[in-house]
């Protein structure tokens, strides 16, 4: 099984690598971004994500296949909307106030409210990322490139093992906007990119863009999946030994197939456990769910882009772990997670 994806890349996610506490704003004239100024800089990009208004238009790269969809972010006193609409393929649209999500497929008449929290593959430039992610990556400044006709310093997220993937980003010269991002194995291979090919930075906040349609939505079937805290040790479970650079970042009991019974338009009902680790940049999910011979015929193992997903059978269970990171990385963790006595 797999969760949603909405198609950012999880670098993204940088977007919110330290608070904005960390340093004041660099200096914004042209010029190289000296190594030394890259937290600053890091702190930078958070704040403009969180804080200014901007739309576009976002390209998106996984090993050929190509997709777009037009972004809105806007913050207005302590809320923060955002509009996500799919340009390509089957109509989707995603809408975000605060701490709710509400994604739309208007040909299906069918809509999936959800909670910010539980999500990894947020379609949000405000996805929050702790700052000890720097514990297991090098930052590295690698000078000026121009990004959807805007100069932006670039910078690299080495991975200090090979328990993860490098990841590039761009960030907007004069406002600290991410404006591309990119995942690279250690061939230096892209394995997914996201980046702006237009851009408007310091538009007009139109919360009632998002505030509408969510309004509408009882029009439409909307299905409202449960996800219910629990820890691995109250479901039976534990990692006998830590993952490098990895920490528990939450775990819920959650549908176990939600995408079939969004195709289905039904509730759904089978339950799996999920839990969620983080290197600080980063996620890895583990997926518990009890073992049916009619849908558990053999281990899989999968990649479609950074994505790596590998399945296998624990006694009576079936468990299926996925992440943005090297397969060696999942087998970790399929390997360390035990039955409790």
């Amino acid at each position: 099984m797999r969760p949603l994806r909405y198609g950012l890349a999880p670098c993204w996610l940088l977007a919110a690598l330290l608070p904005a506490w960390a340093g004041p704003l660099a200096d914004t004239r042209p010029g190289p971004a000296p190594a030394t100024d890259a937290r600053v800089w890091l702190a930078r990009i958070h704040t403009a994500a969180n804080a200014l208004n901007y739309q576009g238009v976002m390209v998106f790269s996984t090993e050929g296949v190509f997709s777009s969809s037009r972004v809105a972010h806007f913050s207005v006193a302590s809320n923060v909307y955002e509009r996500i609409e799919a340009l390509d393929g089957k109509q989707r649209q995603v809408y975000r106030l605060n701490d709710k999500v509400h994604t739309v497929w208007p040909q299906s008449g069918l809509a999936v409210v959800e909670t910010r929290s539980m999500l990894t593959n947020l379609p949000s430039s405000t996805q929050s990322v702790e700052p000890r992610a720097l514990e297991q990556y090098e930052l590295r400044a690698e000078g000026q490139e121009r990004v959807a006709n805007r100069q932006a310093f670039v910078f690299l997220l080495q991975p200090r093992d090979e328990w993860r993937y490098a990841q590039r980003v761009w960030a907007d010269t004069a406002s600290g906007l991410m404006l591309r991002s990119e995942v690279i194995d250690p061939s230096r291979k892209v394995l997914e990119s996201a980046a702006f090919t237009e851009v408007e930075i310091g538009v007009r906040a139109q919360p009632r863009s998002v505030e509408e349609p969510i309004r509408k939505l009882e029009a439409l079937r909307v299905l409202r999946p449960a996800y219910q805290p629990t820890r691995l040790e109250d479901q039976g479970w534990e990692l006998n030994q830590p993952v490098v650079g990895f920490r528990l970042a939450h775990c819920v009991k959650r549908p176990a197939d939600l995408q079939a019974s969004v195709a289905a338009g039904a509730e759904p009902v089978a339950e799996v456990t999920q839990a969620v680790f983080s290197d600080g940049l980063t996620h890895v999910s583990l997926f518990i769910e009890p073992f049916d011979p009619a849908r558990h015929r053999k281990d899989i193992q999968a990649q479609f882009g950074a994505t790596h997903s590998m399945t296998g059978r624990k006694g009576d269970h079936w468990v299926t772990a996925m992440g943005d990171v090297p397969p060696a990385t999942l087998r970790q963790f399929i390997d360390a997670l035990k039955r409790r006595p």
